[in-house]
């Protein structure tokens, strides 16, 4: 889901940046429109229509995410356009296609993929919450959404380890997931200075 909307999300900004006029414009508004629409609710909405499965919820929260990424990429790529080294190539006759995928997309990607491997934390999170909701995975299905659930009946009974375990997985995954993207981003930053 994050690969999709990471691979999804970069061709967007950089086609919206790089190309500017109309298409910018009409990439721009498409991204806000699916950016307003909250991801959970877009997410309970195709499992409703579809069924449950865990292939609804991985593509509704795909789309969901796929605006984070390309606003990210798009500012990133409008930066990247105005350095020198980009009139450099062109007056070099490279095309503005080889400059973007050669040299452009590769400069920003460390930060994309930065903030991609924030966005899987919060991706775990929401599908952990569908499967909570029995909207995830089917119900012997194993996912920690669906442990927390099974176990939320064993607190009231005084045993409170199946649900904590799923909910310390969980925790520690999506942490695990932004300590590594921060610290990717801080590399990125360091070696830009």
């Amino acid at each position: 889901m994050v690969v999709f909307s990471t691979l999804a999300g970069v061709a967007i900004g950089t086609a919206a940046a790089w190309r500017g006029g109309w298409l910018d414009s009409v990439l721009s508004r498409s991204t806000e429109l699916v950016f307003a629409f909250p991801g959970m609710l877009l997410a309970v909405l195709i499992e409703s229509v579809y069924g449950e499965g865990l292939l609804a919820p991985v593509i509704a929260l795909a789309v969901a995410y796929l605006p984070y990424v390309s606003r990210l990429t798009r500012s990133l790529v409008l930066a990247e356009r105005a350095r020198p080294y980009v009139e450099a190539y062109r007056v070099q006759g490279h095309s503005g296609l080889q400059i973007c995928l050669r040299h452009v997309v590769p400069g920003v990607a460390p930060v994309v993929l930065a903030q991609s491997t924030i966005n899987f934390g919060y991706a775990l999170i929401d599908l952990a919450g569908l499967s909570f909701l029995g909207l995830g995975v089917p119900a012997l299905t194993p996912d920690w959404g669906r442990m927390v659930f099974d176990g939320k009946t064993a607190i009231q009974t005084g045993y409170p380890l199946s649900a904590i375990v799923p909910c310390a997985a969980i925790v520690l995954t999506v942490v695990a997931f932004n300590v590594v993207g921060e610290r990717w981003a801080d590399k990125v930053a360091r070696r830009d200075r």
